[in-house]
């Protein structure tokens, strides 16, 4: 239980607890925020203050790199939220995944991870993990007989993400934790597009959950933010890592956090019900192919996702009948939604991810992972459904429209 909302009884809703978590009701200078502490140095008071610190654990931040107050109180209201024991802070999500395997492994061990991981955790495990002697074995999604088969004497841990990007798959939690029982492996799941509104993997057994907190939890599209969660004695290990890594969260971008998780839940409530709404009126538009939105019954793991989560999230993948030339089109007309590669935020964001996260991939090298040129990702915000619908309804109307021929100087003359 956090600090401020112990000891009163029944346990607070998650929407008070976003708010107070972590925190003494008594702060400084009487200030309802959380202050923040901007300093990178600590002092003590004399020797005897030291010895306290260093003999006998008193609780004391000594210099930046190793902790924060501001940042301490983000890292107990987010394992409040998440049900964890414990947790780390960090500058982004990335810094918190590749500081959370390195942590975990060791020269001689393999790790198992999903093919539909996020591209830049797939291209870490790849091939900078090979460098220090360590094994990598990419998976389907959803096959769990090829991801049981798949584990080795020397396997660490199997690590997914639950929605997935771009086609928001839901892994079955309850399955990925009996094969690691089985076999005696750490679980490890990105649960950045769910949140702990959404999901909470934990609760079925996951020993670690990792949060891009730059997405919902800040849910302004101001910070870069990262954190782990989990029991305190594998958090121990990252976070001694982490102090040599030094991926540190800053005290202002600390405190940003903790102003967006006040709202985070309201947020994500609006955004699964609007979200929810887009994806209806996509999947009955006759220029668009098909949806992927883990609420939809068309949805392949709908079945699944319905039982472990409480809501389908913010983002809608679908793609568009036509060409290339089409999806042009169709992100030229946009007038609402903003064109960029995020989500989370309170702006309503597109992006292509043929043209933006895979440009440097070759069409066939596309096709192969399931990025074709007419795929879009959209991440509503927290605007009117019925405002973005309508931005997305004449945008596809215009992207249907022929554009008409320039006609040459003598022909119109002709026409006269």
């Amino acid at each position: 239980m956090s600090r401020s909302t112990k000891n009163r009884g029944q346990r607070a809703s998650l929407s008070t607890r976003a708010i107070h978590a972590g925190e003494e009701r008594k702060r400084y200078a009487d200030s309802i925020t959380t202050p923040i502490v901007q300093t990178a140095t600590f002092t003590f008071s004399g020797s005897r203050d030291i010895e306290e610190y260093t003999r006998k654990g008193k609780e004391h931040f000594e210099y930046g790199r190793y902790g924060n107050p501001t940042a301490g109180i983000a890292e107990h209201r987010l394992a409040d939220l998440e049900g964890a024991e414990d947790c780390v802070v960090f500058s982004s999500g990335m810094s918190a995944i590749t500081t959370t395997i390195l942590s975990l492994v060791r020269t001689g061990d393999h790790i198992v991870i999903t093919d539909d991981s996020y591209k830049k955790t797939l291209e870490f495990c790849r091939s900078y993990l090979k460098r220090f002697g360590i094994e990598c074995t990419i998976v389907p999604f959803g096959n769990y007989d090829i991801i049981e088969r798949a584990v080795r004497k020397n396997t660490r841990f199997v690590f997914s993400e639950s929605p997935t990007n771009p086609y928001l798959n839901i892994f079955d939690l309850v399955m990925l934790k009996r094969i690691a029982d089985r076999h005696g492996l750490l679980t490890l799941i990105d649960s950045t597009f769910a949140t702990p509104y959404n999901q909470r993997p934990l609760e079925f057994g996951i020993d670690l959950v990792l949060q891009s907190c730059t997405k919902y939890l800040a849910g302004h599209n101001d910070i870069l933010a990262g954190a782990v969660l989990g029991r305190s004695e594998l958090v121990s290990e990252i976070r001694a890592l982490h102090k040599s890594m030094g991926g540190v969260l800053d005290p202002h971008c600390a405190y940003l956090l903790l102003r967006g998780l006040k709202t985070f839940p309201l947020r994500v409530a609006k955004q699964n019900e609007t979200a929810l709404a887009v994806a209806r009126f996509l999947e009955g538009h006759q220029a668009v192919k098909s949806v992927y939105y883990p609420f939809l019954p068309s949805h392949r793991q709908h079945a699944t996702a319905v039982e472990q989560m409480r809501g389908g999230g913010g983002v809608v993948t679908f793609e568009l009948k036509g060409t290339l030339a089409t999806s042009k089109k169709f992100l030229d007309a946009l007038r609402l939604c903003f064109i960029g590669p995020s989500l989370g935020g309170t702006e309503t964001l597109i992006t292509h991810p043929a043209l933006v996260s895979y440009y440097d991939y070759s069409r066939k090298e596309r096709y192969e992972l399931g990025i074709t040129d007419t795929l879009f990702r959209l991440a509503v915000g927290v605007e009117d459904a019925e405002d973005i619908i309508g931005d997305l309804r004449q945008a596809l109307a215009a992207c249907g429209r022929r554009t008409p021929r320039r006609r040459s100087p003598s022909s119109a003359k002709r026409s006269r």
